[in-house]
């Protein structure tokens, strides 16, 4: 019961993409990005406060299910949250992903029904490429 609760929520989240569109204005963070294993693609955009807050975030883009339910996800958990934050939600979903290890003290929102991608190892890079986009966005 509990997987197809998370399945309705992964589909949800591809079909009405929360945060689709771009954002503009300053100190607005661009990366373009490419998921190395297939033709999914996006980008993102960041804007970040004086403080180191995630004032929005949002994306466009086309793929699979996973990844656009992912983008969707990422971009609604870290709206509001301050980098070191985010950076810590990104080392969860990694961990989540590609270990299966689900985080203990760490809400990952809507993200968690993501977990069951663990079991699909060509769909990893799906699931992690806007956490990915986020990371070199900052490199």
């Amino acid at each position: 019961m509990l997987d197809n609760l998370y399945h309705s929520v992964v589909l949800d989240h591809a079909k009405s993409k929360r945060n689709h569109r771009k954002t503009n204005g300053n100190n607005t963070l661009v990366k373009h990005y490419k998921n190395p294993t297939c033709g999914d693609v996006m980008t993102l955009y960041v804007n970040v406060s004086e403080e180191n807050t995630i004032r929005d975030i949002s994306f466009v883009g086309e793929g699979c299910s996973i990844s656009m339910a992912s983008c969707s996800m990422m971009t609604t958990r870290l709206k509001g949250v301050t980098l070191e934050e985010a950076f810590q939600l990104r080392e969860a979903m990694e961990t989540m992903i590609r270990k299966g290890i689900e985080p203990e003290s760490i809400d990952l929102g809507d993200a968690i029904a993501l977990k069951g991608v663990h079991q699909l190892k060509a769909r990893h890079n799906c699931a992690l490429m806007p956490w990915q986009a986020f990371d070199r966005i900052f490199q």
